[in-house]
């Protein structure tokens, strides 16, 4: 077997034509012999100063035959390995956006030789024509938040691949995606949720509905898609495991949830647990919640959502979203004492900092009643006068006036 030579050892020679070559280990075949990366520049200082950069960056990196590979050929790749563990749903999605967006723009390049400069030209390419078929006075570019999108998943591929030995460093990493400008979030307050729910109550058919929207968080397509197996009235509890959603042509289907996280079981409040089992002996319908013309079938989303405009105007309330409700429970939740763990649980999320990240707002207004609280058990524990801070101040206070 051939030694091996160290990643990094380079070379440099001075061709035939004037020019100057130099070349670096980048890696190593199966049989033991070396990959080599090549360079060229008009004088040896340009060339030495190139191949410095690039022993530097190859430091400690040993490359397998697989790195050839053009990025086409690895995003095939990568996306057969990612079927083991993401829904159906979400490998189209990653399918259909790297074939519409990235691989006719980028496909042929190899992996190594992806740079951060052609990733931005492409971020720019798709924000101004990306759209495969413009609707007649639409915008021939992708939204940000969809070019942000492709940006996530090619940096997860490209991750996979440096982790593999492919490239050596994820050039996605280093490129700043479109910023996303996401809607407010609007949240109900404690009265105003009283309000909503004293409108929802006069109404028999949607009452139960928006209660348990209210005291459970759930998605939209989540709550219309309950069925009656998934209560245990004995436990109190609720499975979450489908999610409807709308295919082409109005057909509603029930689906998996968003999120394998999404699938999850949820101990109910005891008054909401005490409506479903009130709901459920009168029920005659597979469906928890469902249309009131037509007991076998599902609740249809858009009609919950139109009924939720229709309650908040007989409430006199500002307009939110379907998707407010979740975020009023959630706020209410963390603002009674509900761990951020305990409620990425509630409401399906994967990791408990994406649930902080999501409310701040309620965890800022937490810390300053924690500091509140801690101050004041300090100043009753210790005493007035063993408050430094607040002396410290106001001898400030006293010494500037």
């Amino acid at each position: 077997m051939a030694k091996r030579r160290p990643s990094g050892d380079g070379m440099v020679r001075k061709r035939p034509d004037g020019r100057w070559e130099g070349r670096i280990v980048v890696g190593h075949k199966a049989n033991g012999s070396s990959i080599f990366r090549y360079l060229y520049a008009d004088t040896q200082k340009e060339l030495t100063a190139r191949l410095r950069q690039e022993i530097d960056a190859y430091q400690g990196i040993d490359l397998t035959e697989d790195s050839r590979m053009t990025l086409a050929e690895w995003l095939d790749h990568w996306l057969e390995q990612m079927a083991l563990t993401l829904r159906p749903g979400t490998l189209n999605h990653y399918r259909n956006d790297l074939a519409h967006h990235v691989v006719p723009y980028l496909g042929q390049k190899k992996l190594t030789q992806l740079t951060v400069a052609d990733l931005r030209n492409l971020y720019n390419i798709l924000k101004e024509h990306g759209r495969i078929k413009p609707r007649p006075g639409q915008n021939p570019g992708l939204s940000p938040a969809t070019v942000h999108g492709i940006h996530a998943t090619l940096y997860q591929a490209l991750s996979a691949a440096v982790d593999q030995g492919l490239m050596p460093v994820n050039p996605a990493g280093q490129v700043d995606p479109p910023k996303v400008h996401h809607k407010a979030m609007h949240v109900l307050s404690q009265e105003q949720m009283e309000m909503f729910l004293e409108a929802t109550e006069q109404d028999p058919v949607w009452r139960d509905f928006f209660y348990t929207e209210l005291t459970t968080g759930l998605r939209l397509g989540e709550i219309c898609g309950l069925m009656w197996g998934d209560f245990d009235e004995r436990k109190s509890t609720l499975s979450v495991s489908r999610t409807l959603h709308r295919k082409a042509g109005g057909r509603l289907v029930a689906g998996d949830t968003k999120t394998y996280a999404g699938t999850r079981k949820i101990v109910l409040p005891p008054s909401t647990a005490e409506r479903l089992i009130g709901r459920k002996k009168h029920s005659c319908s597979p469906w928890i919640f469902h249309n009131p013309l037509r007991p076998e079938a599902p609740l249809n989303p858009g009609a919950a959502y139109h009924q939720l405009k229709k309650f908040l105007r007989v409430a006199d309330l500002p307009e939110i979203r379907f998707h407010d409700l979740r975020h009023t429970f959630a706020t209410q939740a963390l603002a009674s004492g509900v761990d951020a763990k305990t409620l990425a649980g509630i409401l399906g999320h994967t990791k408990a900092s994406f649930t902080l990240d999501t409310y701040t707002h309620t965890t800022g207004d937490m810390q300053k009643r924690a500091a509140e609280i801690v101050g004041g058990f300090l100043t009753d524990y210790l005493g007035e006068e063993m408050a430094p801070w607040q002396s410290t101040e106001n001898a400030g206070m006293a010494a500037s006036t």
